[in-house]
């Protein structure tokens, strides 16, 4: 079929609009990265854009060569593993469970957990709860009080419900039991909203660095957000007060930004490609319930 001139001068806008959107959500990482790699006086003249200027790889070096940093990126590692695994069961299973139109109370544990989407207790009573309860300087600090994110629950639970109930009865009939219908059929059907919900949670927690800077005492225990966000006020503060000839952390300060954002988004841009192809459907599929 011959293509009218319409459709054709659509199709140039849609890629003209399409190509924008491209350049204006690359280009402030591109220019992130190309400050990373670009010494400290180009990057004050503002002569960079999305090639390096005057090539330094001192910031990383530095940064790389230091103990501490990999103490805390273990440290961030684990707090992200242990806690987008202890949020996707808790969710999981809370969601499920509520997805169930023959739970006794259904009604009343909804409204339960979208009420603490609007309310909760306070800075200061958390703290208080928190190392009441013998939290402080452990992991548990940081992966137990936000365990549930109810906007995940509430898609999670959409999710739950648009599966057909005939293949739990069919399942049941054959002689499954409760679990062994939720492993073999109810998780093998809900790949999307796993990979979704693992991507939310882990970028949660990963870039997640208030509750450590709240209960952690002891800087062997800080994620490398505090360990990076340390760096940074270290690099400032000697700006200030006019030492930055004494350290040549604080010599390249210019760039030190540029190189921690690098650093913390690399991870989670590793990850991302292998669970894209769930994300967008299980968004979808958990959003609009059918």
């Amino acid at each position: 079929m011959k293509e009218s001139w319409q459709y054709k001068t659509f199709k140039v806008f849609n890629v003209f609009i399409l190509l924008l959107i491209v350049y204006v959500t690359l280009f402030p990482f591109i220019n992130i990265v190309a400050q990373s790699f670009s010494s400290e006086a180009q990057i004050n003249a503002g002569n960079v854009n999305i090639i390096p200027v005057g090539f330094n790889v001192e910031t990383y070096k530095v940064i790389l060569s230091d103990k501490m940093f990999w103490i805390n990126y273990k440290n961030t590692v684990v707090y992200t593993v242990v806690g987008t695994a202890i949020s996707l069961v808790m969710t999981g299973m809370f969601a499920y469970a509520l997805s169930k139109k023959r739970l006794k109370g259904r009604k009343f544990f909804t409204m339960f957990a979208v009420f603490t989407m609007f309310f909760n207790g306070g800075l200061i009573p958390n703290y208080v709860l928190v190392t009441s309860l013998g939290f402080g300087n452990t992991i548990w600090a940081i992966v137990v009080p936000g365990a549930i994110s109810v906007f995940n629950l509430l898609i999670m639970k959409t999710f739950f419900e648009n599966i057909p109930d005939e293949l739990e009865e069919a399942a049941i009939m054959d002689g499954s039991s409760t679990y062994g219908t939720i492993l073999r059929i109810i998780i093998p059907l809900s790949k999307p909203i796993l990979a979704t919900m693992f991507l939310f949670y882990a970028v949660f927690h990963w870039n997640s660095w208030f509750p450590a800077f709240l209960y952690f005492s002891e800087k062997e225990l800080f994620p490398v957000s505090i360990y990076l966000r340390n760096l940074i006020k270290g690099a400032e503060g000697a700006i200030s007060s006019g030492a930055t000839s004494a350290d040549n952390l604080t010599q390249i300060s210019a760039n030190i930004k540029s190189v921690t954002m690098v650093l913390t988004v690399l991870p989670i841009l590793t990850v991302y490609p292998f669970i894209q192809k769930y994300f967008v459907s299980g968004v979808m599929l958990g959003s609009v319930k059918g």
